[in-house]
């Protein structure tokens, strides 16, 4: 199976280090996708500085697809970031740099390429919303990250494309899920991934809750456990769908590996690795 991740790259530039590591929601899923022994690729946008020169190479040493991305002059995005007893606290960002000028038109090229994957996952930081209704005229399945930070006309506008749709929601009460679930199915989307952190998960779909515990281990770095976990559980899903499995079964086994997966993610640095220190003589 084939996966692709639309959208956002960054490095996470972390503060008291002055090393950046590879990141944003869209390449690590391609990233995680490929770590778990799927075909993967990523399709953004890159500047011209030293962080663009090392997303793609980290993303390229890990076997991703990165042949229709672009390039514009100019700065690549990143964020700022610290640490506090392993959990990552962010501190400021440039909004995703030339992503954000230039957004991700997509041309009849992509389409060709659009259609050779299983699943596209995008985000809301992914400047790839507009894309979504020629995606959708597809039938490709879409995965859509709407993180922690998500209005109520956010959902209003996705969903309806979108055939998984997944939040960060450690600040929310099992009921309020429930009514998130609820909210995001009336507006077209029937499967609902919340993530909690230590807490665990929850999945919903066709009127089931799906309960999965989180797998206690002692963390070095949280970032991108969360991204690790949505992934795990995707190309699991649509893996034992493509093999025939039942629902119920794929949804829980899918659940059970991605617990597993986001673990072991809190004893890597960064969101995949591939540390650098910064060059602060770069013009």
């Amino acid at each position: 199976m084939r996966f692709l991740g639309l959208g956002d790259n960054v490095v996470d530039i972390y503060e008291s280090r002055q090393t950046m590591y590879p990141g944003g929601n869209a390449l690590n899923f391609a990233v995680f996708a490929r770590k778990l022994g799927f075909e993967s690729a990523f399709l953004g946008a890159f500047g011209t500085d030293q962080i663009a020169e090392h997303v793609q190479s980290s993303a390229e040493a890990y076997g991703v697809d990165l042949s229709h991305c672009r390039t514009y002059e100019g700065e690549n995005g990143y964020a700022r970031v610290t640490l506090k007893d392993g959990d990552r606290i962010f501190l400021g960002s440039n909004r995703g740099g030339v992503l954000s000028q230039y957004g991700l038109t997509i041309s009849n090229k992509d389409v060709d390429y659009l259609k050779t994957f299983d699943l596209i996952h995008c985000n809301i930081n992914g400047f790839s919303d507009d894309a979504l209704p020629s995606i959708h005229q597809l039938g490709i399945p879409i995965s859509y990250d709407f993180s922690s930070e998500f209005t109520e006309e956010d959902i209003k506008r996705v969903a309806k494309y979108i055939d998984i749709a997944c939040f960060s929601c450690s600040h929310l009460t099992e009921d309020e899920l429930k009514n998130l679930a609820s909210r995001v199915s009336g507006y077209g989307c029937e499967c609902v991934l919340c993530t909690q952190g230590e807490n665990g998960a929850f999945l919903f779909t066709e009127g089931h809750c799906y309960r999965q515990s989180a797998h206690y281990i002692k963390a070095l770095d949280t970032m991108g456990a969360g991204d690790a976990f949505i992934t795990c559980f995707l190309v699991h899903y649509y893996k034992e769908l493509g093999n025939a499995a039942g629902k119920k079964e794929a949804i829980t086994k899918a659940l059970e590996l991605a617990a597993d997966f986001s673990a072991q993610q809190c004893l890597v640095e960064g969101s995949f690795g591939m540390g650098k220190k910064l060059d602060t003589t770069e013009e």
